[in-house]
């Protein structure tokens, strides 16, 4: 069942900016918030970064954690949610976190 579009007097990508000056939120949280599928929002994502860092603020990330063996995904490159974990093979991960600062 798909949901019908917002209404937007923003475009996305303003929506998603102005929800990450707050709390960390997760591509879920952010989908819902502007009514968008969970999968669009990591290409949103690269973009902020690119617009905040030429606005003098920075995309913030709070990796993703292994829930079973504690590894976290520091070093990822990647906005979108890893699929298991390289260390002990779990899918039992955390989801990465974004913020404006």
């Amino acid at each position: 069942m798909s949901r019908p579009p917002a209404e937007r007097g923003e475009t996305v990508r303003a929506s998603i900016a102005a929800a990450l000056r707050g709390p960390a939120l997760s591509a879920r949280e952010l989908s819902e918030l502007v009514r968008i599928a969970e999968r669009e929002v990591a290409d949103h994502l690269v973009h902020l970064e690119k617009s905040a860092k030429a606005q003098g603020e920075r995309l913030v990330i709070e990796p993703a954690r292994c829930k079973a063996c504690g590894f976290t995904f520091e070093a990822r490159v990647r906005h979108a949610r890893p699929s298991r974990c390289p260390e002990c093979k779990s899918e039992r991960l955390g989801v990465p976190r974004f913020r404006i600062e």
